[in-house]
């Protein structure tokens, strides 16, 4: 079962860039658990995922201290879906239940930026990395999540606020 999880259900097997495919199947799904199921179930699924994700991998990686194999992708799934969070809370504290079909731009930037952060392993994403054992494989990930849905909203600040600014403003 811990392989399973470890390669989300065959996902991590897909070539090139498992990271990647790991990180598309988890927007796909977490916006349609989003779409479908809620903001609240997106929130217990990332926390299952990372729970899943720290089980799988301490399993997977037990006697191979060092390793991240690339099929691993169970910790893109949980980064992804952490940083999805973000533009999800923000849309559903608005109280937009759609925002996955209207506001595209949302799901891609926390796509986006999580596969940046991911690849770059800027500061602690890197020091995470580093840490050759199986917490650091998924550490390094939620740390991209964070960043990358800190980002997302950052973005949608900075294309939005000038918007809301010049309607308060009246112009």
């Amino acid at each position: 079962m811990s392989r399973l999880v470890s390669i989300f259900f065959g996902v991590g097997l897909l070539r090139p860039a498992p990271g990647t495919w790991g990180s598309a199947a988890a927007i796909a799904l977490g916006v349609a658990i989003d779409y479908f199921l809620g903001y609240p179930a997106l929130v217990v699924a990332t926390v299952l995922a990372i729970a899943a994700g720290f089980w799988a991998c301490g399993q997977e990686l037990r006697n191979r201290p060092g390793e991240d194999p690339s099929e691993i992708v169970i910790d893109e799934v949980a980064g992804q879906w952490l940083a999805l969070l973000f533009p999800a809370g923000a849309f559903w504290n608005m109280g937009l239940t759609d925002w996955a079909v209207v506001a595209y731009p949302g799901w891609i930037g926390a796509f986006a930026f999580f596969r940046l952060f991911d690849i770059w392993k800027p500061w602690i994403i890197g020091k995470a990395d580093r840490r050759g054992d199986a917490a650091g494989v998924m550490l390094d990930d939620l740390w991209a999540g964070l960043f990358a849905g800190l980002a997302t909203i950052l973005a949608a600040m900075l294309y939005h606020g000038p918007i809301i600014l010049q309607r308060v403003m009246g112009g």
